[in-house]
């Protein structure tokens, strides 16, 4: 699995990670879903992320399971829920997170996303953490350019390492300036749900037979070309969501080659970027 260096760090982090939101379930599909999370990593796809607020802190307990033995492998993502984004209450919630996880460290934390608590006393929670050694590096998640602003602006020891937003070829509006604003401040992105959300392209669709072109002349996947564009910027990371082994492992063959100039312009013009800002979308 490629890496690259993440942020101002010199931290390498695969380029295609794995997501958890959702993945847990009865005792088979828990079972599967801790399957796949140990492929990944077997595929080097050592970025795990996940949250507090994923199956009520169960996602967590799941994410130990399949990272047991192998903690100094994996770079570990979680997020406090907005709710608790007091001072005070950041720092708990880290502490229960660490406590579902069985980890000493978070190698990144995140807010999940905007809170009412100001957001000094989040920035002010996450560097104490920091300088306790709990956690190594902080981020935000669903953060648009002025809510970024405002949060690098509330830190005062350490840097903004990452903004976590939706980044799917349905939804490219972080291209506008989010990406431009990011790049320029060494603020990684890591893209979520690059699939969208049950939305992505049929192959029976216009769309989807762009894709399905594309993959053909490659020897891949269109889930495989379309991780391929969507982290084609250096400053892009993505976090792809499974339950299933296999679709880890179509997931892990998203990068290692390239697209060519003429397939890159052939998915801009079936997924054009939008020619006005708007809102950041999430899910």
């Amino acid at each position: 699995m490629i890496k690259r260096k993440f942020g101002r760090t010199n931290i390498e982090v695969p380029v295609i990670g794995q997501g958890t939101w959702m993945i847990e379930g009865d005792r088979n599909t828990e079972r599967l879903a801790i399957e796949a999370l140990r492929l990944g990593l077997d595929l080097g796809m050592t970025h795990i992320d996940t949250a507090e607020m994923y199956g009520n802190g169960r996602v967590e307990e799941m994410v130990a399971e399949a990272i047991t033995g192998r903690r100094e492998e994996v770079f570990l993502v979680s997020k406090v829920l907005p709710s608790n984004a007091s001072y005070e209450g950041t720092i708990r919630a880290c502490e229960r997170s660490l406590k579902r996880l069985k980890t000493d460290w978070l190698d990144m934390y995140l807010l999940h996303w905007p809170s009412a608590h100001p957001i000094r006393e989040t920035m002010r929670a996450m560097e104490k953490l920091v300088a306790e050694g709990l956690i190594r590096l902080i981020g935000v998640s669903n953060f648009d350019v002025e809510e970024l602003k405002a949060a690098e602006k509330a830190l005062r020891n350490e840097p903004m390492a990452c903004d976590q937003v939706l980044y799917h070829l349905g939804y490219r509006g972080i291209e506008r300036r989010l990406l431009l604003y990011c790049t320029k401040r060494k603020i990684t992105i890591v893209g979520y749900a690059p699939f969208g959300h049950g939305n992505f392209p049929s192959p029976h669709s216009v769309r989807g037979q762009v894709l399905a072109e594309i993959a053909e002349r490659h020897g891949r996947t269109p889930q495989q070309v379309a991780l391929n564009f969507l982290t084609r910027h250096p400053n892009i990371f993505t976090i792809p969501k499974t339950r299933r082994p296999e679709r880890v492992r179509e997931n892990s063959g998203g990068v290692g080659w390239e697209l060519t100039d003429y397939d890159i312009a052939a998915i801009n013009y079936a997924f054009p970027v939008l020619d006005h800002d708007a809102p950041l979308e999430m899910i």
